[in-house]
């Protein structure tokens, strides 16, 4: 078990620099240079050493990066490259020994006078790609099973390139980092006692723990009902206040629709091919979106001045992932203005069932004037034993009197405290960011846990992209010039454009239009980037190490096909 397994070849340190990139500036500190002499290790950093992103590198966790002496003559056979220096990976610890598929999770090694235990292995990042001048450097890492791994800091000290390194113990469970990477990014069948064996090892950083618990928990990924888009008669049209209204879709021949989970959402598309993405607001008695017409909003203004009964909508299947759990915890349905569509689906749930899960209902609406549905509302609470409700107006009409259960202004900490929710509470919010947040602190006053409070917002979701600095906030728009390929459709930023080849990848032509992207290694591993193909199809030019579910696409390293594409973007 102890005994000398190594040595330390080079210390190597860098801070973090603007480096450009594609026309922008990343903030990386992936740029090492080997260090002569001793240097200290603290619990953060080797001294002189710094992290650009701590989101996904730096901390405690991740104080020390160790890469393998050996993998640098692999990649000098792989890549035909002769001009490595130390620290070319972005490690501190250049080492002889250690390899990766012996080195184990939780193992101890003193190195110098400094004592360390490995986290985890290393985070798929694109600017690792960036320092070797090889965009696909993140995918062939975690292909050729070569990740790296970090170490924690247990005992502070310093340590000099040439020191032997001892191993001290072997983390529980022997999960190796080469298995450690493979459970999380390559495909096939996960043995799920391999992934407890991971997780009942303490020293797995948080970070990996979340992932091999959502592995765990993860239930069949269900392909979407159809392919594409279908059109779906409409039944009813009914208005439910000045700017709202529903309409009641279902096959035109009288077939049967799947069923939808509560919370989910189907995109419409009219007929000049804009579309918008709406909650269903029914339960498992059929399908039914509730549009408000936004003013300048074409895709609801169409539907509330041209739409009738009988006539016909081009819908993609139901999708999304706000749904409700499975469990037998109390429940909170918060919303805000037409934030009422996905949690009243679930409310229709409820009552269907009649669990008994002590429903907690808060609905925030301007006045009597604008509030929508309050009628069904209180009939299905009055279905759910025990279920109360508080509605919010907060700009009543002069004189207007209150229904039950209502006051005016907003609702506070204490005020959800008085409606009975505990901390075992599964909350479910939808309306304005910034109402989500207001209640996602509302809930965190009274004892709710982060990981109990779910939200759903409509429009574009929040970029992801890590170490970019000085990125632009601008409405989406086409790029500069448009190409002459398949339409690429952004459905949730409401924009149309031509593909063209000098795009390496959907997810550069969505830059080149602003659309907020979420990304992380660019090259087809991390699965960050995964966006809903609602339409069309794709090719990958760098095939995914570990395919995205039918119905999705890795737009980091995809192409449309020859056919227009819908992306849930």
């Amino acid at each position: 078990m102890g005994g000398i397994v190594g040595k330390l070849l080079s210390v190597n340190v860098g801070l973090p620099k603007d480096v450009p990139w594609e026309g922008r500036t990343v903030h990386t500190g992936i740029w090492k240079t080997s260090v002569e002499g001793p240097r200290r290790v603290r619990r953060l950093n080797v001294d002189g050493d710094g992290q650009g992103d701590l989101q996904g590198h730096g901390g405690e966790q991740r104080a020390v990066l160790v890469y393998q002496i050996d993998s640098y003559a692999h990649w000098r056979r792989h890549l035909g490259r002769d001009d490595f220096a130390y620290g070319q990976f972005g490690e501190n610890f250049t080492v002889d020994g250690l390899p990766d598929d012996e080195v184990c999770i939780g193992d101890r090694y003193r190195i110098g006078t400094a004592v360390f235990e490995v986290t985890q292995p290393r985070v798929t990042c694109f600017r690792v790609g960036l320092r070797m001048g090889v965009p696909e450097m993140a995918s062939l890492l975690v292909g050729h099973r070569r990740p790296g791994f970090y170490l924690r800091v247990i005992t502070e000290g310093d340590v000099t390139a040439g020191d032997d390194i001892e191993r001290l113990s072997v983390g529980s469970g022997e999960v190796s980092v080469t298995e450690a990477d493979a459970l999380l990014y390559l495909p096939g069948p996960r043995d799920p006692a391999r992934l407890r064996a991971a997780l009942d090892n303490p020293a797995l950083s948080p970070g990996w723990q979340g992932s091999f618990r959502d592995l765990l928990a993860d239930s069949p990924v269900a392909r979407p009902a159809w392919p594409g888009f279908r059109p779906l008669a409409v039944t009813r049209v009914r208005r439910e206040s000045e700017d709202t209204v529903s309409f009641y879709l279902a096959p035109g021949d009288g077939s049967a629709l799947p069923v939808a989970l509560p919370g989910q959402y189907l995109t419409v598309r009219v007929p000049d091919g804009s579309v918008r993405s709406y909650s269903l607001s029914l339960g498992s008695s059929g399908y039914r979106i509730t549009v408000k017409h936004e003013p300048g909003g074409e895709v609801s203004g169409y539907l509330h001045s041209r739409v009738t009964e009988g006539d016909a909508l081009e819908v993609a299947a139901p999708r999304g992932d706000f749904t409700m759990a499975d469990a037998s915890s109390p429940v909170a349905l918060i919303s805000a203005g037409i934030g009422i569509t996905p949690v009243l689906a679930m409310l229709h749930a409820l009552a269907e069932t009649g669990a008994e899960r002590g429903v907690r209902w808060l609905h925030v609406t301007r006045s009597v004037r604008t509030q929508v549905f309050a009628d069904e509302v209180r009939t299905l609470l009055d279905r759910i034993p025990g279920a109360r409700q508080k509605v919010f107006f907060t700009a009543p009409e002069p004189g207007e009197p209150l229904p039950p259960h209502a006051e005016t202004g907003r609702p506070t900490a204490s005020g959800l405290a008085g409606l009975g929710i505990t901390p075992d509470t599964d909350a479910y919010i939808c309306g304005p960011a910034g109402f989500m947040t207001a209640m996602a602190d509302a809930l965190a006053g009274v004892g709710l846990p982060a990981g109990r409070v779910h939200t759903e917002l409509f429009g574009t979701l929040a970029a992801v992209n890590p170490g970019v600095v000085g990125a632009r906030h601008v409405r989406p728009h086409p790029p500069a010039s448009q190409g002459t390929g398949p339409e690429v459709t952004f459905a949730r930023s409401g924009l149309t454009v031509r593909w063209g080849e000098e795009y390496g990848s959907l997810l550069e032509l969505a830059e080149a239009c602003d659309v907020p992207v979420r990304w992380s290694c660019r090259t087809g591993v991390c699965h960050t980037c995964v966006t809903g193909l609602l339409a069309g199809a794709v090719r990958y030019r760098t095939e995914p190490l570990e395919p995205p579910a039918v119905g999705d696409a890795l737009i980091c390293c995809s192409v449309p096909v020859r056919e227009d594409v819908v992306l849930d973007l």
